[in-house]
């Protein structure tokens, strides 16, 4: 993994950390205690592609079974605590109060996103990320029910297909993602796709226009 240590004197703005990813390039701090950030561009990069997007007939049977329900955009401060918090799935966060203050801004500018599951009234799982161009940055995920993060995934995926995205970015590859069809790619391949994403216009509320009313 590349890395540079992000320049003391160089503030960070929402409109840095878009010019990061449009450059191919994301920031992490250490630990949630840190609030300095360093910049990261893997020799690897984790993609899902859109059209290897997978998901099991008797997974996709027990989410509709589920009863939980899918909002996006709803409560960007509580999925940002949620991925940000240590437990059973994370013994660590790179998110610190510099991170959640920025892309609490870029939520606000309506660039940052969510997907999120609930169950009745909690919060039981999401995911939030950027929006730039045809390509979505994903930043984290987390869940606290049995399938909730492969339930905002897979209305993640349908969200972009539905809008016109064109790369579904996953910055680094997990087993839990790899069995979602994520892939590794080499940067060169990456900057590629992230270069020709950038040209298009998605749509993040497409698939709302053609929901049911």
């Amino acid at each position: 993994m590349a890395r540079r240590q992000d320049p003391f004197d160089l503030e960070i703005t929402p409109e840095l950390i878009v010019r990061a990813y449009q450059a191919g390039i994301f920031p992490m701090s250490e630990d949630a205690e840190d609030e300095n950030l360093f910049w990261v561009s893997p020799e690897q990069r984790g993609i899902i592609p859109l059209d290897g997007f997978r998901l099991s007939t008797s997974l996709r049977k027990a989410i509709r079974k589920s009863g939980f329900v899918v909002k996006v955009d709803s409560d960007f401060p509580a999925v940002i605590e949620a991925c940000a918090t240590v437990g059973a799935d994370r013994d660590t966060t790179w998110i610190n109060r510099t991170i959640r203050a920025v892309y609490g801004e870029l939520f606000a500018r309506g660039i940052a996103h969510t997907v999120e599951v609930w169950d009745g009234a909690d919060l039981v799982g999401g995911l939030y990320g950027l929006a730039i161009g045809g390509a979505f940055f994903g930043e984290s995920m987390f869940h606290r029910r049995t399938n909730a993060s492969k339930m905002a995934m897979a209305h993640l995926v349908d969200r972009l297909r539905a809008g016109g995205f064109v790369l579904l970015d996953t910055q680094f590859l997990t087993d839990h993602l790899a069995s979602l069809g994520g892939v590794e790619i080499p940067r060169a391949d990456y900057e590629e796709r992230l270069a020709q994403a950038l040209r298009l216009n998605g749509n993040w509320h497409a698939i709302d226009a053609r929901a049911p009313a």
